[in-house]
């Protein structure tokens, strides 16, 4: 038997983030990770990284937002094309010195890596190969059964162990959503340092060159994330391998790019958020994909996981600090309803970039009229530009994330 005030169940960055704002209110916390500590995950998944973000983590270990900030690409130039032809640019300056960007952007493992250091330097206990298998709730604590065999007690529990969350399975509460219609290959692509690619965010509705498909291309640190919105119709394991996957490429990108794939997936994106963020004890609180999957437009995924592992550490702070059962509950609701109305928001949200992408004939025909009108009337492209990513307003009630 192995008793701890909080445990923290998964070693992501939501999870990390969790620790680390627990340890910055002063509370110990134990991380059980699955896998190993060296171990090994494809794909550079979330490059995207929110100012709001960086300072959540600012604030719970200071200095780790400009680590993150000077290892990540800031790039400060857009475009938008419309069957080819640019409907929308903009540059920005660079971020003023000694001020955070807006984003930067790289490989979540290495986002992954600057956490871990700053949780080992703040003293946060990890117990690795200790998969969660079972949890039980109750009002006076949780217990964990992992697969080495091994139990685990604790006053508060944080699920932040991914979209196929142990925990939340063993504690029966549903996700409620959809799965999106259409295909997406979705690839990385290392940088040819003898042919770089200038560094801007490009995307393409109807691009000419791969017969009239959507085409995102994004810059990180070390490469570049692709994706390609596939027509209906269209075999996703052809155009994720082989050479259907080298053709598109070479067609959206200097054709030296197409020997350079790191990674490649084809997804049907999830749109779903958990019936509830706790339990009925109000023991185990969810965080980040354990608690919400959204479609990647506008980097919704990470940027609100964070938030989430953040108001999640508060709120058992908080019920901790507490004698009186009835305000430790209260605290834990709080976090419960406050981060599900944001999660819901951010699903719609995502939701609304997703019709835009896959528009009726009424919707096709506002995005060509508006293409049609761009080099007139700014406000026109602008909305193409932006459209793609879901609308920019913040999620109700929430005050220090947004995108």
């Amino acid at each position: 038997m192995n008793h701890r005030q909080v445990i923290v169940v998964g070693a992501g960055p939501v999870g990390m983030a969790a620790a680390l704002s627990l340890r910055a209110l002063g509370r110990p916390v134990t991380v059980l990770e699955a896998g190993a500590e060296d171990r090994l995950r494809p794909g550079s998944r979330a490059i995207f990284v929110h100012r709001a973000t960086l300072e959540v983590l600012d604030r719970s270990s200071p200095g780790l937002a400009a680590d993150l900030a000077a290892h990540g690409l800031i790039w400060q130039t857009k475009r938008t094309f419309y069957a080819g032809t640019q409907v929308f640019a903009r540059t920005y300056p660079p971020p003023p010195a000694g001020t955070l960007p807006h984003f930067t952007s790289l490989p979540q493992v290495e986002t992954e890596r600057y956490l871990l250091q700053a949780c080992k330097a703040a003293g946060v206990e990890f117990v690795w190969n200790a998969e969660v298998t079972g949890a039980e709730s109750t009002m006076d604590g949780v217990a964990l059964a992992t697969s080495t065999g091994d139990r685990w007690t604790a006053e508060y529990v944080i699920a932040a162990d991914g979209s196929r969350s142990p925990v939340r399975a063993a504690l029966g509460i549903p996700m409620e959503g959809s799965r999106s219609d259409g295909w997406y290959v979705v690839v990385d692509v290392e940088e040819d340092a003898g042919d770089p690619l200038p560094v801007e965010r490009v995307f393409h509705y109807a691009h000419p060159s791969v017969d009239g498909r959507n085409v995102l291309l994004v810059p990180y640190a070390g490469g570049w994330r692709v994706d390609l919105q596939l027509h209906d119709g269209d075999d996703p394991d052809a155009l994720s391998s082989g050479e259907g996957l080298r053709e598109w490429l070479r067609a959206v990108m200097p054709p030296a790019y197409a020997d350079r794939v790191a990674w490649a997936s084809t997804y049907r994106f999830l749109q779903v958020v958990a019936a509830d963020f706790a339990d009925p004890a109000r023991r185990v609180l969810l965080a980040g994909e354990a608690a919400h999957l959204f479609a990647p437009f506008g980097a919704r995924g990470m940027n609100s996981g964070v938030p989430d592992a953040d108001a999640a550490a508060t709120a058992v702070h908080i019920a901790l600090s507490t004698p009186v059962a009835a305000r430790a509950r209260a605290a834990v609701d709080d976090f419960a309803l406050s981060r599900r109305r944001a999660a819901m928001f951010n699903r719609d949200a995502a939701g609304t970039a997703l019709t835009h992408l896959r528009p009726g004939p009424a919707e096709r025909a506002a995005q060509e009229g508006a293409a049609q009108g761009a080099d007139r009337d700014e406000s026109l492209g602008h909305w193409l530009d932006t459209a793609p990513y879901g609308p920019r307003e913040l999620p109700p009630g929430n005050t220090i994330y947004k995108y």
